[in-house]
């Protein structure tokens, strides 16, 4: 199979589109346009051919992974079912997702951050955190590191906002019973929540 023609491409950088003599288009990255010693005119033995497209794929994978991290960040354990949804064998999945993290492009501890912030501003507890870095496969080994950021005097804060937006004042137990209840489902623990309750004026009796 003969190389016909190899130019870069225009719509992404460090792509290479090789087009073949049966005119179908392989596209390759840099690194094996150096490996495998590319250029046009350049006939590859039928094994060449494979291993140069089986190269092609998973660079191709790769790429897409990249751009995945780059608009949204992920744990491992996302971006493994992404890689495996996109046709990656689990051993390319590994592969690319060990790469990755070598790179910096794929970084659990501070993305398990963004989550706990994220969630923190909200207004959630740590119990609703803890379901999210679950969901997210967040790896358990981070989970106390990460939720060490949530500091008591902050969740204190946004219960007595949450009290203040939702009652405006009321002391109505119904009104007090639908805002605690609010507030359990956020992932509050009952004890903040009595605290918070108590500030606002209620008494509470544990």
């Amino acid at each position: 199979m003969v190389i016909e023609e190899l130019k870069p491409s225009k719509r992404v950088e460090g792509r290479w589109l090789a087009v073949l003599e049966d005119g179908s288009i392989l596209r390759v990255g840099e690194g094996e346009v150096i490996d495998f010693a590319l250029y046009a005119g350049k006939e590859l033995s039928e094994e060449e051919a494979v291993r140069l497209q089986d190269a092609a794929r998973r660079s191709g994978l790769k790429s897409k992974a990249i751009e995945l991290l780059m608009r949204k960040p992920q744990s491992r354990k996302e971006l493994g079912r992404k890689l495996t949804q996109w046709e990656a064998s689990p051993e390319e999945a590994e592969a690319i997702c060990d790469r990755l993290e070598e790179l910096g492009y794929l970084n659990e501890r501070e993305y398990a951050g963004r989550i706990v912030r994220h969630y923190a501003q909200k207004g959630f507890g740590e119990r609703k955190i803890r379901d999210e870095l679950y969901r997210r496969g967040v790896p358990r080994e981070l989970w106390d590191e990460v939720l060490d950021q949530i500091q008591e005097e902050d969740s204190a804060s946004a219960i007595d906002a949450f009290l203040e937006k939702k009652l405006k004042g009321s002391h109505d137990p119904k009104d007090i019973k639908k805002a605690s209840d609010a507030l359990a489902r956020r992932g509050f623990p009952w004890p903040e929540i009595s605290d918070a309750l108590r500030r606002y004026g209620m008494e509470v009796y544990d």
